[in-house]
């Protein structure tokens, strides 16, 4: 985990804390929020055949199979 990364258990301090000071609610947005929600994206990867980033159609020159035909 590099030093900038937010671990779930720092998350989980952060939350925790918001709560306590507002009655044991988490609004939308805030920064505990935020943090929880970067915790969860920390270290994770995209599927292997997730979809493109290219924008490119699939098919062809791709390593994946093209659309089927109806």
């Amino acid at each position: 985990m590099s030093k900038n990364s937010m671990s779930s258990a720092a998350a989980s301090r952060i939350q925790s804390a918001s709560a306590k000071s507002n009655g044991g609610a988490v609004s939308k947005g805030s920064f505990a929020a935020r943090a929880q929600s970067a915790a969860s994206n920390s270290g994770s990867t995209p599927p292997p055949n997730g979809p493109s980033k290219t924008g490119n159609p699939s098919g062809g020159g791709r390593g994946n199979n093209a659309p089927k035909g109806k």
